[in-house]
């Protein structure tokens, strides 16, 4: 087992490097813009976000902003910026998004310097067209966006706003709410997670590698993450600055349905399975979102009898970690803390991990058995495992 560490760790070094290599890359991204979501009613969903994540009310485009069709509301915590939209009728390709997959994410927007040279980069790579670049302006200048698709009805969107000093994009205004709840501490997207079907996980993974430049980070096989019924394989790819990183997940082939399966059935195809943000004090942000009702994954009480064993001295008071759930894993650079959330919808598919890094780079590989144990659970109780 020692051997297979030391082989995972050279693993990830060597794809460290390999990044880091490549910083200077035809497709220079700078961080996530925004993240999309269609949803049921964007009015109810906000709601939500803001009283139990603390996200706070940016902007808002409807019928009031000359929107005929759609409304959409923005809202922010510290750089994460979530997008909500409500088709208005139903005879729209957000109101049939909604009907075959439920609320999810449908757009991740990637903020570059050069919207119209990333487009033409990735499609002539061999990116399918989503919309070719276009100029919005108003008063606040001008923003370029163009868009590609990728797994499942899921597509980025290149944004460029160097030239914009608006409040989000042009066509939204501001959005002011009397009523604001605090912050609970998230302050970035880590990372996102994609759940594709069987025999895909290559394709999309080389997409990203050949289309967009990306480096494959670290490869789990069903044998790092699995359990006596269930298991899937995955490989995280990532951006030449680091800043963007996309786990792509497989089922594998196991005695019983895996949460990769059960997600591509709810969900109806491919799509984005969970969204990985970070805090700085995952502690307080638990403890936050728990007593604002957001429901997280069990861990098994007997996690915490090996752990510290596992992940040697660490600030945190593994008492109170205990207490919230809240799981641990080591690397060489460091040790992360992480937690997950239950789907935030009806069906079971999109969820969140809020994630605190104390210098680790991983993803968590230590937790992966207590995590599925944890979902199978919970899928015992749905009745699809």
């Amino acid at each position: 087992m020692e051997t297979q560490n030391l082989k995972n760790v050279a693993n990830y070094d060597y794809g460290i490097q390999k990044i880091f290599e490549k910083a200077q890359d035809f497709l220079p991204i700078n961080g996530t813009d925004y993240v999309e979501l269609y949803v049921g009613n964007a009015k109810q969903a906000a709601h939500f976000y803001k009283t139990a994540f603390g996200f706070q009310s940016m902007a808002y485009a409807g019928l009031e902003t000359g929107v005929k069709d759609h409304v959409s509301y923005v809202l922010v915590q510290d750089k994460i910026k979530l997008v909500l939209t409500t088709p208005l009728f139903s005879e729209s390709p957000v109101a049939e998004h909604i009907k075959k997959h439920g609320d999810g994410v449908k757009v991740i927007a990637l903020w570059v310097d050069d919207a119209r040279k990333a487009f033409e980069e990735t499609t002539k790579r061999g990116a399918q067209i989503y919309f070719e670049p276009v100029t919005e302006k108003d008063d606040n200048g001008e923003v370029v966006r163009a868009g590609i698709r990728t797994y499942g009805e899921t597509v980025h969107i290149f944004v460029e706003r160097k030239n914009y000093n608006g409040v989000f994009l042009p066509g939204y205004e501001a959005w002011t709410s009397e009523y604001a709840p605090k912050p609970t501490g998230l302050k970035y997207i880590d990372h996102m997670v994609g759940n594709v079907e069987l025999g895909a996980m290559n394709k999309w993974a080389g997409f990203y590698a050949d289309v967009m430049g990306f480096a494959n980070l670290v490869t789990f096989d069903d044998k790092d993450i699995s359990t006596q019924y269930t298991a899937l394989m995955s490989k995280v790819m990532a951006n030449g600055n680091g800043r963007i990183k996309f786990p792509i997940n497989e089922p594998a082939i196991g005695l019983k349905k895996s949460q990769v399966e059960e997600y591509l059935d709810f969900y109806e195809g491919p799509g984005c399975q969970h969204i990985a943000v970070a805090t700085d004090d995952i502690v307080y942000t638990i403890s936050e979102m728990r007593r604002r009702g957001v429901e997280f994954l069990h861990v098994p009480g007997s996690y915490y009898d090996t752990v510290q064993e596992r992940v040697g001295d660490i600030a945190e008071d593994m008492s109170i970690l205990k207490n919230l759930g809240i799981m641990v894993d080591r690397d060489e650079e460091g040790y992360l803390l992480q937690i997950f959330t239950k789907p935030v919808e009806d069906r079971p598919t999109l969820f969140f991990e809020i994630i605190q890094r104390k210098g680790a780079r991983s993803f968590g590989k230590g937790n992966f058995q207590a995590l599925f144990e944890s979902i199978e659970a919970e899928q015992a109780r749905r009745g699809t495992l």
